[in-house]
């Protein structure tokens, strides 16, 4: 594999009471946001309130894998990538995803009470909650960004046209040998922004500009913070989505948690005016990530994978 480097991911403290807008404080963070985000493309964020939910997630995680195979392939969709994905003979993981999961109610309609016909409401709550979490988290941030960019006249347009949708990962143990197995293709996400959260197993790589990987160590009260092609796009490609991967190896079990931001569909994805008045001009048309989201799935499934600045181009 690529070469490893001892670098790491900015560390940028959201923990703080005093964070608030308008503040000295925010005007730092933001700094270090907009800086993060332009060398590295995400950053990891020190928030100790997913340190106070961390054991009841991960418990709840395990519990969902612990099903026997045909419950969890109960739980399918027929949206791209939505639903359960068992693990194959080269990734060694399985996963949930769950669509608009901060919209109450649609956990436990939409998965526990299929996996679970009694229902499951404590597995509900503590998911539901980690969700609210980190979509409060990522408000925040992407106010931070609009605002670094002049353009934060748009935060609630955005915000409105969000949905967060949720995967759960849990990454086996290689079977032999030494060497890391690859859990998740290096690749780069299709939403606004991605907040992780991972138990103490390493194994998430994050691609920088020079082409080497940095190890993202896990920490009880961290959020790794990582910007899509949604986002990048639509600010005209003044940030850059990294390239990031998953490798296993040892003999623990690797769990992640993932909230995606992702476009809602039929909202028009267009870039601001204010982001095209310079010499680059206008870099990329408007889209509808669900329209996205199928093509993609359909071209992966022969093998060709687009990236979203390539579909919408100009």
């Amino acid at each position: 594999m690529s070469s490893e480097t001892e670098d790491r991911l900015p560390v940028i403290d959201f923990s703080k009471q005093e964070l608030k807008p308008g503040s000295p404080e925010w005007g730092s963070v933001e700094v270090q946001v907009r800086e993060a985000l332009e060398e590295y493309g995400g950053f990891e964020v020190l928030f100790d309130k997913v340190a106070e939910i961390r054991e009841e997630v991960f418990g709840a995680m395990e519990e969902l894998f612990d099903l026997p195979s045909p419950t969890k392939q109960l739980f399918i969709s027929n949206k791209p990538f939505l639903g359960y994905h068992d693990a194959t003979a080269k990734l060694l993981r399985e996963s949930m995803m769950i669509d608009e999961a901060h919209v109450a109610g649609n956990i436990d309609q939409g998965l526990t009470k299929i996996l679970w016909p009694q229902g499951n409401i404590s597995l509900s709550k503590t998911i539901e909650s980690f969700t609210q979490l980190a979509a409060g988290l990522e408000k925040t941030i992407r106010r931070m960004v609009l605002e670094n960019f002049g353009i934060e006249k748009y935060k609630d347009e955005l915000i409105d046209n969000t949905n967060y949708d949720l995967r759960d990962t849990k990454y086996g143990r290689p079977q032999t040998g030494t060497e890391p197995t690859l859990g998740a293709d290096a690749h780069n996400d299709k939403d606004f922004m991605t907040l992780l959260h991972q138990n103490e197993v390493n194994g998430l790589e994050i691609r920088t500009k020079d082409g080497e990987w940095i190890n993202i160590k896990p920490s009880p009260n961290y959020f790794v913070v990582i910007i899509g092609e949604s986002l990048s796009v639509w600010l005209n490609g003044r940030l850059s989505a990294p390239y990031h991967r998953v490798t296993t190896k040892g003999n623990k079990v690797r769990y992640s948690i993932a909230v995606f931001a992702n476009p809602r569909g039929v909202y028009p994805v267009k870039v601001p005016e204010e982001l095209v008045a310079d010499k680059n001009g206008l870099l990329f048309k408007t889209f509808d990530f669900e329209e996205y989201l199928g093509y993609y799935a359909a071209q992966a499934a022969r093998g060709d994978f687009i990236d979203l600045k390539v579909y919408c181009n100009i």
